[in-house]
């Protein structure tokens, strides 16, 4: 059967690791969902948004990959009640740049606003709200999923099984096409923030345990080259939306500049840098950099929404700073009671000096049901670490095996290397998951590198 139209193209996550070939269909219209669904061959199809889980998600070497973002239509708007139905291929930043200025925010947004909303489902995506607000799908009301046996409109409510496989199911159930989201009434497009440094896991750990439950927002960042008495060194950014009657005169005296929402590149990343830029010196001097420019304490800061949320953004193909290999981030989380394994973790990255130039550590409230949804209440730290180091898959072994121990579980979204074994003691449903994907995908037509690698999908 002959198929859409499609081309031959390379891909790679954010992480720029493991690139495999597929044919990629533009999916201008959600016929052509269906169209490539029924021309699907062995190898399969997944569905891809802007491409930045970092690791084989939206990867599917030898079959086809459905090019989701141009499913970028708004369907309805009630600017009364802030519930909008959009396509699939809408990016968070869309919603942004529309609806911030209405009023309106998203209710959860990851670090970068370049994610669609069909991966913020496929991902089931956190953001520094987690412990208040829960996951994206929490605020998810219903959506429009293809599968080879046919579109499902589904809500929490009307196919249970089926909404929780696909919330964090990494595209593995079906192709968004459509969804109805709650967004959350703000008045203007900044935020009032408080920072302050913590000299020590310890004292970063007490502050957020004691004093999160006062903000809507938090995040740590955490220094992985300061040994000592200062392992864990921190600065700790919390905050919630400002009113209008909060900001400075300039901004309240100017209605709509304090609610535009604007997002600029500041900087790109022309050329991909030479191996090693980033190493234990230059991380560790930026670090220091970092630590010592944040305020001691600081309460009350306006910020805008971009710099607060998304700083990285504001670097055009900033991955391209980790080298030709690329990176990965390695995140986890390990329930409330095992906070110790966060600091043994970080404790093992400063012995072997293993350079991250991002770590973030965030407290998680409720998770969703979703079979492989990654939140569980508790502590979740994110790494990014640069591929090269002489040992890092033996070294990455040895903390999935302490977060295993610990209860925990690895982010399928960042990951690209998790064994299936390891997979499985993590995520205890599995077999769940695979029963619902069997109702919708009794022939297996929907793959992925990633599903092939842990096992649910297809051999390797």
């Amino acid at each position: 059967m002959s198929g859409p139209r499609s081309h031959r193209a390379v891909l790679t996550g954010w992480g720029r690791t493991a690139p495999s070939a597929a044919d990629v269909v533009h999916a201008v219209h959600p016929a052509v969902v269906d169209e490539a669904l029924a021309a699907a061959a062995d190898r399969g199809l997944v569905a891809r948004g802007m491409g930045r889980s970092y690791g084989d998600a939206a990867q599917n070497a030898g079959g086809t990959v459905v090019d989701a973002t141009w499913l970028d239509g708004i369907h309805e708007i009630d600017l009364e009640s802030g519930r909008i139905t959009v396509g699939g291929g809408v990016s968070l930043q869309t919603l942004m740049e529309r609806f911030v200025p209405l009023g309106w925010f998203v209710p959860v947004t990851p670090g970068t606003r370049l994610v669609t909303v069909g991966g913020a489902i496929a991902a089931d995506i956190h953001g520094k709200n987690h412990h208040v607000d829960g996951s994206f799908c929490s605020h998810v009301t219903s959506m429009t999923l293809v599968t080879p046996t046919g579109p499902h409109v589904l809500s929490a409510h009307s196919d249970p099984d089926l909404f929780w496989a696909t919330a964090g199911g990494m595209g593995l159930t079906g192709i968004v096409t459509e969804a109805t989201l709650q967004m959350v009434p703000v008045e203007t497009s900044y935020m009032l923030v408080d920072t302050e440094r913590a000299v020590d896991l310890d004292d970063v750990m007490a502050k957020m345990l004691h004093g999160d439950d006062d903000y809507r927002y938090s995040v740590a960042w955490i220094d992985c080259q300061s040994t000592g008495s200062r392992l864990g060194r921190s600065v700790l950014t919390r905050g919630d939306h400002a009113r209008l009657e909060d900001l400075p005169a300039r901004l309240r005296n100017d209605p709509d500049r304090a609610r535009a929402f604007v997002p600029r590149q500041l900087a790109r990343v022309p050329l991909t840098a030479p191996p090693g830029l980033l190493n234990p010196l230059t991380v560790g001097a930026f670090n220091e950099l970092w630590f010592r420019k944040a305020p001691k304490r600081q309460l009350g800061k306006a910020h805008h929404m971009t710099g607060f949320f998304h700083p990285l953004d504001g670097v055009g193909d900033w991955n391209r700073l980790y080298g030709p290999k690329g990176f990965l981030q390695y995140q986890f989380v390990v329930p409330d009671t095992e906070g110790e394994a966060v600091r043994r973790i970080i404790g093992r990255l400063t012995e072997v000096k293993l350079a991250s130039f991002l770590a973030v550590l965030k407290r998680f409230g409720h998770g969703d049901p979703g079979h492989l949804s990654f939140p569980m209440p508790g502590w979740t730290l994110a790494l990014d670490l640069p591929v090269g180091y002489p040992t890092l898959d033996a070294l990455l072994d040895e903390l999935d095996t302490w977060v295993l121990e610990a209860g925990g579980r690895i982010y399928l979204a960042k990951d690209s290397r998790l064994a299936p074994e390891t997979f499985r003691a993590m995520y205890p449903r599995v077999d769940e998951f695979t029963e619902v994907r069997r109702r919708v995908d009794p022939d297996g037509l929907l793959q992925s590198d990633l599903g092939r690698r842990l096992g649910l999908c297809g051999p390797g």
